[in-house]
């Protein structure tokens, strides 16, 4: 079969051997998949580490059709049926992380091997090859309800790139905010606006910040010594990760603001932790999602309360894998690419 191998820093087509589903697996043939951050920055761990990172068939955002079960199935969906799943495949050595991992194929492929107890069928009028954005949005689910968000609560989202928008559409989906959004780039602020952001800024501008705090409100004492403490209601989301935005951010905010690093930085980073003190601010670290924020993503998706399709600004085949990225690289060019296996 026809899969996207990544391997010492390139993204090729090549023919690989079809996945054979084992014991309480399915096969399937993916529909769509798109191509994350993640898949960008491995490429970049293996051009800069080549005898470290192996190769590997990316892709772990997918929808596909199923196809066939391994042995030790329960078979209670029919075959035909669209499907996707959390990307997670038991094995032998363990659980594997689906199209980031050597040991398992993943979604950029014409064939996959899936889990059957993770399965998550789809239906609903949308266009298949959108629940391929299920994966995205679910991050998005998470990181809202890890910010322990209450109505009327302000929210800025530092960063409009798939990750912020994301936060954004399932903030307005679960019916929080108002949300500010910033972005240098006008056509992710264009996207932010379509998500459902209430107030799009351009950092280059005019400081989101101050944005934020006229919808907020009044602000809560700089000094706990002072009389009338309160509950301050602002929340950041930090969707960038890069080094010294989560430093920039903490100078910025009011105190007691809650700050949700969503962004994923590689990198070291500095912050200076006596204005988080000072500030009483609080920093909560988020990863992936959870199979009920995924199946969640889900549900919002084939029933139309998030409509993904601003997201998905470019639709390929498979054999564009290598132009593809390379777009990718052009961060303002595109949100999200899908890949179409013929």
């Amino acid at each position: 079969m026809k899969a996207v191998v990544a391997q010492r820093g390139s993204v090729i087509i090549e023919t690989v051997s079809d996945p054979v589903p084992g014991p309480g697996q399915v096969l399937v043939a993916p529909l769509a998949c798109g191509i994350c951050g993640s898949d960008l920055h491995l490429v970049e761990s293996q051009a800069a580490m080549p005898d470290l990172v192996p190769a590997m068939v990316l892709g772990h955002e997918f929808v596909g059709e199923l196809l066939d079960y391994g042995p030790g199935t329960e078979r209670s969906i029919p075959i035909g049926t669209p499907v996707t799943s959390v990307p997670y495949l038991d094995t032998g050595d363990g659980p594997q992380l689906v199209g980031l991992s050597p040991a398992v194929t993943g979604g950029l492929a014409e064939r996959l091997v899936l889990q059957e107890k993770r399965l998550l069928p789809v239906s609903g009028d949308i266009p298949l090859r959108y629940a391929a954005v299920a994966e995205p949005l679910a991050v998005g689910v998470h990181a809202v309800a890890a910010a322990d968000l209450q109505p009327g609560d302000a929210v800025l989202i530092v960063g409009c790139g798939p990750v912020g928008l994301s936060v954004i559409a399932c903030l307005k989906a679960a019916g929080l905010g108002p949300v500010v959004a910033a972005d240098f780039s006008p056509a992710r602020r264009a996207l932010a606006e379509r998500a459902g952001a209430d107030v799009v800024v351009d950092p280059a501008l005019s400081s989101p910040y101050q944005s934020w705090a006229q919808l907020a409100g009044a602000p809560v004492p700089m000094s706990p010594l002072m009389d009338t403490p309160m509950r301050a209601n602002t929340v950041v989301f930090e969707c960038v990760g890069v080094p010294g935005i989560l430093a920039t951010v903490m100078d910025s905010v009011p105190p007691q603001t809650r700050i949700v690093v969503v962004g994923v930085c590689q990198q070291p980073d500095t912050i200076t932790p006596v204005i988080g003190i000072t500030k009483e601010l609080s920093i909560r670290f988020v990863f992936a999602y959870r199979p009920d924020e995924f199946a969640r993503a889900l549900d919002w998706i084939v029933t139309g309360t998030v409509d993904v399709a601003p997201f998905v600004t470019a639709t390929l085949p498979l054999e564009a894998a290598t132009e593809a990225f390379d777009e990718l690289r052009q961060p303002d060019k595109h949100c999200k690419i899908l890949l179409l296996p013929s």
